[in-house]
Order: C-alpha cells, then sequence, then structure tokens
C-alpha cells in the first residue's frame, strides 16, 4: 500500500488528514460488534450493569453503564453520588459515542511527513516506545541532562498527579503546564491568599444568589448547576452578565453590564455596604485583618452606586438595591465562577468578591463558602531521583504569585518561541491537552510546536494538536479503564471509583500501561545519561554501586507499576477503610460514611446523601480575612482590590470587544467531534445585537468575517437583542483543522484564532475578554 500523499493545496490551505502507512486507516469504518468481540473476555457476556465515574467534562458525575455481549448499550446515573445528584447530562449520555468513535486513535503512530501533514504510518507499541528512546536520550545527551528540556502538559481530569509523579518526580522536569492559566487560577489564587482555603460554594444552601458572568444552565457544574435547578422557587438569583444567557433568562433578575467592568460593581456594593454599615460587624471583627485600611481605602476612592453606573451601565438604583437585597438576605452568596480569565484585573476582582461574601459573614456557614469536611486519602509513596542538572521552571519570572504546580502557558510559550528561556526545551509530553485549540493565538503554538525535537501525544482522538506530533499513543475511553480512587466534596464528601466497564478497544491503553510500557524501555538509557553528567550520582555509584544507587536513587520509572491500578486501589482503600469500602466502591462505585444509613429517595428521582445535621457547613478552623496583601504592593500592584481607569470599557468606533463561551452539549473542543452532541447544536454563530447586525445588513445565517490584530475566521451570524450593542460572542470550541476529526473539520470558527495573547502578571493568566474585532458581511 502506498502512502497517501497530501497536495501543496491542501497543505496550504493548513487542512489536512491524518494518513496512515499500513493496513488499517483512521477512517476504517470497523462495524462495532465486530470490534469489541476482538477485545479479551475477561467480562463475561451476560448482561452487566458498572458503576464507573464520567469524563465528558470536568465535573466526574457518576454513571452506571449497561454492558451486553461486550457492548455498552446504556447510560445511566448512579442515585448514590453526592455530586452529581442522580444525574446525567447530554454529554455523560454520549460517552458512549465517544467509546465508539469511528474516527478514535486505535493504533500507535508514527510521523513520516513533516509535522503537521498528517502522514503517519502504524507501528508497534514497541517501535513507538524505542522511538521515543532514541530522540530522549540524544535530546538529554546534548542538554547534559537538564531534564527540564523536557516539557510535559495534563489538563484536568483523573491521572494528572500520577502523570506530574512519572514527568515531574521520576524523569524529572520542572515544566508541568496544566489548564489553571487559561482556566480559573485567578480565581483559586484570590480565595486561597484571601481566607487561607479554595473552599467550596455551597449553592443549596443560599437563599440570595448573585451570578458574574457564570452561566451554570449552560456551563454545567455538579452539584451547583442542579442545586439551582431545582431551587428557582426558594431562591432569588440575579445574573450579571454582558449576555442574556439561558441562566440569565432564568434569574429573577438579569442586569446587563459592560465587559470587565465586574470589579466596578463589586466594590460600589462593598462600598455600599461599609458606608451604611450593612455588612456583619461582628464577623468583621473576629475574622478581617486590617479592615480599617480596606475601609478607609474603599470610602476614599468614593465607589458610589453613580460612579459604578459610569462604568458598568447598571443604572446607580439597581446596584443600591442589589446591594441591600443581598446584605439584608439569611444566606447570600456571590458566585465565585469557574472559568477562564476574563481581563487584567480578574485577579482583583476575585479578591473582592471574596472578600464581599467575608463582608456578609458567608465563610464557613450554611449558603457561603464552605471548608467543609473532606475524606483524606492516603498517598502512594515513591522514590524520586533527584537530577543535579535539571533546572528550574522560568514561566513564572515577572509573575507576583502564579501556580508552581501547572505554571503560566501564555508566559512559557511566549519564551521558547523567543528564545529568551534560560534553556531549550525540545521535547513536549502532551495529554488531555489540544493545544492548538486550548489557547489565544494559534499561530504562535503551532511555532513553539515546530521548535520541538520530539513531540508526543497520548489522546482518544486525531486532533488538531495530534497532528502536531512525531508519535501518537492511542490512550483508551474512561469506560475502558479502572483510575484511582478519589475523594469528592467538602460539604457531603464521598469516595467514588471509575470502575473498568469494558476491555480497550484497538491496540489503546490505559495512561498507566502507557506509562508502564514507556518507562520500562527508558529507564536504563535515562539513567546512563545521568551517569555521564551527574556528579552527585557518580559520587554515589563509587560509594554504593550501579544497582544499588539505581534502584535506591529512585531511577526505576516503573517503580509505580509493579501493580496494576486494581491492585493499588484495593491496597489504598482496604488499608485506611477496610474491605468493606473497597467492596461497596466496586459494586456501587461510591462510598461515604454511614452510606446506607443517610442515602434515602425522598421523592422521585431526587436523594438526601447526608442528614441536615451532618452536612459540614461549618467546621471548627481558625481562619482569617485577609485585606492587604503586602507582596502585591511590593510587587508594584495595588495590595487591596482598587479600580483603575485602564479597566474602563472602551471600544473604537465600528469594533466590538469579543467575549467567549460554550453551548451546554460541548466541553472546550473535547467533544465537538461527537456526533450525538453535534446533532444537538451544528455549528457556533456569532452574536451580534440586532440593531447594530440591521445597520451593516447582516441577516441571520449570513456569512461574516471576525478579524482581530492577529487573525481573522469566517462564521455564520446570529442577530441578537440578548447582547450588548459593542459586544460580540460566539462559543469555544469549533473548527478543527484536523480532516480526521470528520464531524468537527471545518465546521463553524475557532475562538483563538482571534484572541490576542495577552496574560495578566499575577498569576500569569490568559486574558480572554480582552480583543476587539471588526465584522464584515461576506
Amino acid at each position: 500500500m502506498k502512502i497517501i500523499e497530501v497536495s501543496r493545496r491542501k497543505f496550504l490551505k493548513g487542512s489536512v488528514a491524518l494518513s496512515v502507512y499500513a493496513a488499517s486507516s483512521l477512517h476504517a469504518n470497523i462495524p462495532v460488534p465486530k470490534c469489541i468481540t476482538q477485545a479479551s473476555n475477561k467480562i463475561p457476556n451476560s448482561l452487566k450493569e458498572i458503576p464507573f465515574l464520567c469524563n465528558m467534562c470536568r465535573n466526574k458525575c457518576a454513571g452506571i453503564a449497561r454492558v451486553e455481549e461486550h457492548i455498552v448499550t446504556k447510560i445511566d446515573p448512579n442515585p448514590f453520588f453526592p455530586k452529581s445528584r442522580d444525574m446525567i447530562c447530554p454529554k455523560g449520555n454520549a460517552g458512549i459515542q465517544a467509546l465508539y468513535d469511528k474516527d478514535r486513535l486505535k493504533y500507535p503512530l508514527i510521523k513520516i511527513g513533516k509535522r503537521g501533514d498528517g502522514n503517519y504510518k502504524r507501528v508497534t507499541w514497541d517501535e513507538a516506545y524505542a522511538y521515543i528512546n532514541d530522540k530522549l536520550v540524544n535530546i538529554l545527551d546534548k542538554q547534559k541532562d537538564n531534564r527540564s528540556t523536557i516539557a510535559y502538559c495534563n489538563g484536568e481530569g483523573f491521572n494528572k498527579d500520577e502523570y506530574i509523579q512519572f514527568f515531574g518526580e521520576k524523569i524529572g522536569s520542572a515544566n508541568f503546564l496544566d489548564e489553571g492559566s487559561i482556566c480559573l487560577n485567578t480565581k483559586l489564587g484570590a480565595t486561597l491568599l484571601t481566607i487561607g482555603d479554595v473552599g467550596e460554594m455551597d449553592v443549596a444552601g443560599s437563599d440570595y444568589l448573585i451570578l458574574l458572568g457564570a452561566n451554570r444552565f449552560e456551563s454545567l457544574i455538579t452539584p451547583d448547576s442542579v442545586d439551582m435547578a431545582r431551587l428557582q422557587k426558594k431562591q432569588k438569583l440575579v445574573v450579571v452578565d454582558p449576555r442574556a444567557t439561558v441562566t440569565a433568562l432564568k434569574a429573577n433578575e438579569y442586569l446587563p453590564i459592560n465587559v470587565g467592568t465586574d470589579l466596578a460593581l463589586i466594590l460600589s456594593m462593598t462600598y455600599i455596604a461599609i458606608k451604611e454599615n450593612l455588612y456583619n460587624a461582628e464577623f468583621v471583627k473576629k475574622q478581617f485583618k486590617d479592615f480599617d485600611k480596606y475601609q478607609e481605602h474603599i470610602l476614599k476612592q468614593r465607589y458610589t452606586s453613580a460612579w459604578a453606573e459610569s462604568k458598568t451601565a447598571i443604572p446607580k438604583e439597581k446596584i443600591e438595591k442589589l446591594t441591600k437585597e443581598f446584605f439584608d438576605a439569611k444566606r447570600p452568596l456571590l458566585y465565585m465562577g469557574r472559568r477562564s480569565v476574563w481581563a487584567k484585573n480578574d485577579f482583583q476582582l476575585r479578591r473582592a468578591m471574596v472578600l464581599l461574601n467575608a463582608l456578609a459573614g458567608s465563610i464557613n456557614r450554611k449558603g457561603g463558602i464552605i471548608f467543609g469536611e473532606p475524606i483524606k486519602l492516603p498517598q502512594e509513596e515513591i522514590n524520586s531521583p533527584i537530577y543535579d542538572n535539571a533546572k528550574g521552571r522560568f514561566d513564572l519570572d515577572g509573575v507576583v504569585y502564579g501556580s508552581q504546580k501547572g505554571g503560566s502557558w501564555l508566559n512559557f510559550r511566549e519564551k521558547v518561541i523567543t528564545k529568551t528561556a534560560p534553556y531549550e526545551v525540545k521535547a513536549m509530553f502532551i495529554r488531555k491537552h489540544n493545544l492548538m485549540h486550548n489557547m489565544p493565538n494559534i499561530a504562535k503554538t503551532k511555532k513553539m510546536l515546530e521548535m520541538m525535537d520530539l513531540v508526543v501525544v497520548l489522546d482518544t482522538m486525531p486532533t488538531d494538536t495530534a497532528l502536531m506530533a512525531d508519535v501518537i499513543l492511542p490512550e483508551c475511553t474512561y469506560l475502558e479503564r479502572e483510575d484511582k480512587v478519589v475523594s469528592f466534596n467538602r460539604l457531603e464528601p464521598s469516595l467514588a471509583l471509575r470502575n473498568q466497564v469494558i476491555e480497550p478497544l484497538y491496540e489503546s491503553r490505559s495512561m498507566q500501561d502507557i506509562l508502564k510500557g514507556l518507562g520500562k524501555k527508558l529507564s536504563k538509557p535515562l539513567f546512563e545519561i545521568s551517569k555521564k553528567y551527574d556528579e552527585e550520582l557518580q559520587e554515589s555509584i563509587k560509594s554504593l554501586g550501579e544497582k544499588k544507587a539505581f534502584n535506591e536513587g529512585g531511577y526505576d520509572l516503573i517503580e509505580l507499576y509493579k501493580k496494576d491500578i486494581t491492585q493499588r486501589n484495593q491496597a489504598l482503600i482496604e488499608k485506611k477503610f477496610g474491605k468493606d469500602v473497597y467492596q461497596i466502591l466496586k459494586d456501587r462505585g461510591v462510598w461515604y460514611p454511614n452510606i446506607d444509613k443517610y442515602h434515602k429517595e425522598i421523592f422521585n428521582g431526587v436523594y438526601e446523601y447526608y442528614p441536615e445535621d451532618k452536612r459540614f457547613y461549618s467546621v471548627d478552623r481558625k481562619f482569617t480575612v485577609k485585606c492587604y496583601l503586602k507582596k502585591l504592593q511590593k510587587n508594584g500592584f495595588d495590595p487591596m482590590p482598587t479600580w483603575r481607569d485602564a479597566y474602563d470599557f472602551k471600544v473604537a468606533k465600528d469594533s466590538f470587544r469579543m467575549i467567549t463561551g460554550r453551548y451546554v452539549m460541548f466541553t472546550q473542543s473535547a467533544t465537538t467531534n461527537n456526533i450525538m452532541l453535534r446533532d444537538l447544536e451544528q455549528t457556533n454563530h456569532v452574536w451580534i445585537n440586532n440593531q447594530v447586525a440591521k445597520s451593516k445588513k447582516i441577516a441571520l445565517g449570513d456569512l461574516v468575517e471576525v478579524s482581530s490584530s492577529i487573525g481573522k475566521v469566517k462564521i455564520k451570524a446570529y442577530p441578537t437583542n440578548k447582547i450588548h450593542p459593542q459586544v460580540v460572542w460566539f462559543a469555544h470550541g469549533y473548527n478543527s483543522t484536523s480532516q480526521s476529526m470528520t464531524n468537527s473539520y471545518g465546521n463553524g470558527a475557532n475562538d483563538n484564532e482571534i484572541i490576542e495573547d495577552k496574560f495578566e502578571k499575577i498569576y500569569g493568566c490568559a486574558t480572554m475578554h480582552h480583543t476587539d474585532v471588526k465584522i464584515r458581511k461576506l
């Protein structure tokens, strides 16, 4: 069979399919029953119902899979899981399609053309490991055993910490990157630095809930979205958003706001609360530090409702009413949000939000930000080498705090492509991260990957990022593997286990099995590189002998995989909780103390998991609400939330501020090839104010060009009165350039082709709502 050539025309268009030099191609439409019966027969043929945890988004809801003749035929919710409340969303139901998607990666592949052209050959796992080994040995030899020349990334989800253990603790790289800096690190950091914990929001316990841009009825978060749906008659819901989202339309009150001015609203609410003594004085006296400074600062700045109206476009009367209602409520909650960073003031916004909750006394109490009591799991101990020549991470240079764990993607990428990093990064291992979709300015991401000597992608699908890889390793889906037991939630804590439902299809493997095979291949060759350059290791070998230095030094990369994941889970659970708990997790997928006693069906499909008096609304914990952060002042930033004129909403004539989000059935770009979900929302449209559209003679479905300073996209228009006249919006995750993603290829527009790559300097997070665009009808 000849290699399928990619035409110059297709290459220049940047849209190429994954061509495979082998007996089968990625597009082989093998009948599902046939491919499944080729799997091993560990699971009996009789019908079974197996509890599992979903992986179609970050929620990890619990489900029960029906298996008939090795085929998953139905997915139901698991009534025992407090987090998902006996619910499964459209994405969860579409997990079957993710399992049986004809486009999924089936075999290990090695690139045979230029990076990105889509030409690959099918290889064995041993051949793939050998290729990676040869490349890594050469790279580390040239870099004199600086293990941080290897970067690695993993998005949110199970196995992330284990992935870090393998590449960080065992192989020795400092350069791990995750979704935090393109997601919610400012929110997590602001909460942690202000009250000492990231906390958990008790939506169900709140009687007055304010959402700033949080679209909980489309961007589902469990149990928050479920609880909000059930509490619509018992809870006042106020939504503040530049766009009338589904959540806004279901709210008791909707307040449109200028993009990026949420901080002005919260500062004004703070001013009113302090000026009129609406706040919880007893709580402030007991828990606050430097309140006098904050009080003086807020009053001196005169953040009045009239001032806030000039910034936000929310009438001052409504700001005053909102503030008084919030502080008059018995259990008010200003929802902290859970999504990407909006503007360069985002850290200050999240700080101001925490402080407003604290002024209402809504910390460590029912209906507020709770600390709760999570069930703690024992850690698996591993022996980690100390690499003398491994250098530290560089992407937090110039960032005040940042995440030492997950770093700053945009700062990392910029330093790599401009060659301003203190050393070269020449290899990248990518898992659960579609880099060619997930961060602003895709052209720079492509340039970064082209600079690598080795790119390895672990994935289930042939994404745009997979097509930039030298080696593609097919990971099995979540229904084909068991993962490490996880502790969930603080208010109603539980343990949950992702049980394996069926055996892996084709030649795909679990992450644990992939890393085990890779570690087996790499252990001795990489040890030889360290022997050559690491003086501390050389001394250890002289003292202990090579075999002992290797074993005691932790250089055996498969140390964690001496036992399989089932054996590890059993040992972990039984050691602390006993055999009965392990059996419950295998049988039900979920366990928490007194589960048989506490778990009750109140009425049809609605369950109680913990009695009211057993929930962890408040815990005995010392904490301080910090108003003033000295480290910010030392680094030239405001130590307390402050408005600056640079934050004002200003858009040039005939331009629009672009904002982004997603549809309820999609998880970023991870699910847009799923035909079951695609059927619900065929493509994305750009929302444009209907009066503005009329002036531009743009009608529903017209093709328009949306352009920014870095690029342009074509997309169909959706004129509507549900968006600000100077704002446009479209959903993230569309338009794959990989033709092997047959349902998402060329469909819609990719927002990150036009969002400018800027980041705030307190946590190094990408700011997603600062780009101005122009629109013209095509």
